[in-house]
């Protein structure tokens, strides 16, 4: 019987010393850089569309700046002047109150709309569920230009809102009247909470879901109900996600313009005759875009937002924080 041996294998030669370094430190560098070469488009994206713009208003806002004849007329320097302004402008404290006003009215309710919406998606028992997750983000999907139409013809003065009121003895409001800024700011907020809880809703349900099991079980072997669990076990647990979906809400309520806007028929964004739902964003407009001699005054209001909206946020951060405790 004849053996087979293994043909000869090549002597393995060994790498120059300077080779093996030199993959060595191409190594070292790719596992250091590559992570940051990934996320670098997101990055050069946000600096060109986002701190520019944040800066440059910055800038803008410290300057006399007229945008239609600034070529012609360089923006003068005044300093502080813009926000001085502000604190003696009648329609800013106006357009606060309206955004304060729009944003309390929708955001609170919407929040307890979309967390008591996400616990009965997410009983266990529940049939069609998967139906009814997709049905409450539907409202979301839509434009919000029909949103807008539809909401106006329900709050016509001979509207289904009007005529529902009628119904349990209640006379018609007139929605749209001058003056009336609760009836504005209800209506919109309206327009806001059916647009946005089901969105909500889904965030907060998808935290929900990835609550252990386990923690339910033990709950009720201790003799905990439904209503017990949800603030021992759901609610504790979803602060995080409860934190998000409250700073995203505090983000566009305060920066809420385009649902006034359809509301008071798109001619204007005075936000009515009389102003009555004028927000911030829709002031810092028209001062930046309608009257242009106004550019400097009208990046100073957004900046006031801006300060407005992180300030918000660490209020509501730091209340969430402490019941937590």
């Amino acid at each position: 019987m004849a053996l087979t041996t293994a043909p000869p294998q090549p002597p393995q030669t060994q790498q120059p010393e300077p080779v093996r370094r030199r993959r060595a430190l191409l190594n070292r560098l790719d596992l250091k850089v590559s992570p940051y070469l990934y996320i670098l488009p997101f990055f050069v994206v946000f600096a060109i569309f986002g701190a520019y713009p944040m800066f440059r208003t910055l800038y803008m806002s410290f300057y006399d700046w007229d945008l239609a004849n600034a070529r012609f007329d360089p923006p003068v320097f005044i300093g502080l002047d813009n926000y001085v302004r502000m604190l003696d402008d009648p329609y800013y404290w106006n357009a606060m109150r309206n955004t304060f006003g729009v944003f309390l009215l929708a955001t609170i309710p919407q929040l307890a709309l979309a967390l008591l919406i996400a616990a009965m998606l997410n009983r266990p028992l529940l049939r069609g569920r998967t139906f009814f997750r997709l049905a409450i983000l539907l409202p979301n999907a839509t434009s919000v230009t029909a949103v807008g139409i539809i909401f106006l013809t329900l709050f016509k003065d001979t509207g289904v809102i009007n005529w529902a009121l009628g119904l349990v003895g209640i006379g018609p409001i007139d929605w749209h009247g001058s003056g009336g800024f609760w009836s504005y700011w209800t209506a919109v907020a309206t327009m806001v909470d059916w647009r946005w809880t089901g969105y909500n809703a889904l965030i907060l349900l998808a935290g929900m879901l990835a609550i252990p099991r386990d923690l339910y079980e033990s709950a009720a072997i201790d003799g905990a109900g439904p209503w017990r669990q949800f603030w021992s076990v759901t609610f504790p647990m979803l602060r995080p996600t409860f934190l998000f979906v409250t700073i995203v809400s505090i983000v566009g309520g305060l920066q809420l313009f385009t649902e006034p806007v359809i509301y008071t028929y798109g001619y204007t964004v005075r936000g009515g005759d009389a102003r009555e739902v004028q927000t911030l964003t829709m002031y810092m407009y028209e001062n930046s875009m309608v009257s242009f001699n106004n550019a400097g005054y009208g990046a100073a209001i957004s900046w006031s937002l801006f300060l407005l909206i992180i300030m918000a946020s660490i209020g509501n951060f730091l209340l969430i924080r402490r019941t937590a405790r």
